[in-house]
């Protein structure tokens, strides 16, 4: 595990393990799932950090899953997948991407029934989130991508890794893989636990995610503004999505994807247990840049470890061992 000094104070004792955002193995990409009307170019849109512009474009899955996404830089640049977390959207990213180098192929995505994407269908595995995106790296022709993904996202960052091994050359996880309550496969009591508490009150049940995001010291009017984009996921995805995480199997899915996966963790959530069990196989890096939310937060500061991590050249973290206790 690291520590970035530009972004992370001596390492302090982790202060909870509570997750903050929810949300078997992966089958291949079939060629039903292959975009069948891809790039319907709508309108230009400007960000308002720089002045990077970005197209919204469609691709659509069979008949059944309607994808939104933003392209934003030059075709033939590196391309860099941003996926957004349980209950959030692609709006999420648009400063982080407004501070990005420009070279930089960018690609923010809503996933099925996230943001503007719409689905009918009635699988929401993590896997399937993975198709998602993958429909989208087919439709821009991607030959390699570092795929990033927040939260839930990074679940699913990880997935469209072990679907498109060839096509991915990079994992990032965005306070995301480290919450062992959610992300390990759970047993069937816990998973239905977690599940149960969404069904008997969903409006408890997310506020109680945003706190566990929290660490002491966030503003209230950012919790709350957190709480009411997600408590307003569409239904049933919202709760769909959700029992999909909770029987992810996170395990298997490290043993089968075999590229290198970074996690920048919020300090103050990483727990020792997390590190004990997975800093073989992630780099785990501490920041100190915001709360769960940190790319909305610290839109700047995530650029930055991001552009590091796509930069060509740049070196590919591997497993380390702590170099600091917890």
């Amino acid at each position: 595990m690291r520590h970035r000094p530009a972004t992370a104070a001596p390492i302090a004792p982790a202060t909870t393990s509570t997750p903050p955002d929810p949300a078997a193995s992966a089958a291949p990409f079939r060629t039903e799932d292959r975009p069948v009307a891809v790039h319907e170019k709508e309108e230009d849109t400007v960000t308002t950090a720089s002045s990077r512009t970005g197209r919204d474009l469609t691709v659509r899955r069979s008949d059944h899953t309607t994808i939104r996404y933003t392209a934003d830089g030059p075709a033939d640049g590196p391309v860099l997948v941003l996926v957004h977390g349980w209950g959030c959207d692609r709006g999420d990213f648009e400063a982080v991407t407004a501070h990005l180098p420009d070279g930089h192929r960018v690609l923010a995505v809503d996933l099925a029934e996230h943001g503007e994407s719409r689905s009918t269908r009635e699988v929401w595995t993590i896997e399937e989130f993975a198709r998602d995106v993958a429909a989208v790296l087919e439709a821009e022709s991607a030959t390699g991508a570092v795929v990033v993904g927040h939260s839930l996202g990074a679940a699913v960052a990880v997935e469209t890794g072990r679907l498109l091994p060839d096509t991915v050359s990079h994992v990032v996880a965005l306070d995301g893989l480290h919450y062992l309550s959610l992300f390990p496969a759970q047993s069937p009591e816990q998973a239905e636990a977690v599940v149960g508490a969404f069904r008997d009150d969903f409006a408890a049940a997310v506020r109680g995610l945003v706190e566990g995001g929290s660490p002491a010291g966030t503003e209230p009017a950012r919790k709350d503004a957190y709480f009411e984009k997600m408590v307003a996921v569409r239904q049933p995805a919202g709760l769909r999505a959700m029992e999909g995480l909770v029987h992810w199997d996170m395990d298997a899915a490290l043993r089968e994807t075999k590229q290198p996966i970074t996690v920048y963790g919020v300090r103050d959530l990483v727990t020792r247990e997390a590190v004990d069990r997975y800093g073989d196989r992630l780099d785990i890096v501490l920041v100190d840049l915001g709360s769960h939310h940190f790319p909305v937060e610290s839109p700047e500061g995530t650029a930055k470890l991001l552009a590091d991590v796509g930069a060509p050249g740049a070196r590919r973290p591997g497993p380390t061992g702590t170099d600091a206790p917890l």
